[in-house]
């Protein structure tokens, strides 16, 4: 369809007769069969179905909830209870070593920044 801007009143008026035309054989046509024609509207593409089969989503599904139920409670294999993990701690003297080296640290950077004033 050409651009209605660049079209001459006399291209106007040709377009609006045929549309006229149009509009009275689709009333001639529903007084014959009775009922409105229906306009050609492209259909829509039906939906797919999926490709994969039940017992493919069964085994998915099957080992997915076997990823989460040990996600969520790990099982000792020889045992039926849960393994309850210990907390990991420093000790007392890694505390003391990691604490000595931050005091050293900073000892060093106060005794740099007395130097410059």
């Amino acid at each position: 369809m050409s651009n209605l801007l660049s079209l001459t009143s006399a291209q106007l008026k040709h377009a609006a007769d045929i549309k006229d035309k149009i509009s009275a054989l689709e009333k001639e046509l529903v007084s014959i069969l009775g009922s409105p024609a229906k306009a050609s509207t492209p259909t829509p593409a039906p939906k797919r179905k999926s490709k994969m089969s039940a017992a493919a989503r069964a085994k998915i599904a099957a080992a997915q909830k076997a990823r989460s139920a040990k996600a969520k409670m790990p099982v000792a294999k020889s045992a039926a209870k849960p393994v309850v993990k210990k907390k990991s701690t420093m000790s007392a003297a890694g505390r003391a070593k990691i604490s000595a080296a931050a005091k050293a640290r900073w000892a060093k950077v106060k005794a740099a920044g007395k130097k410059s004033l």
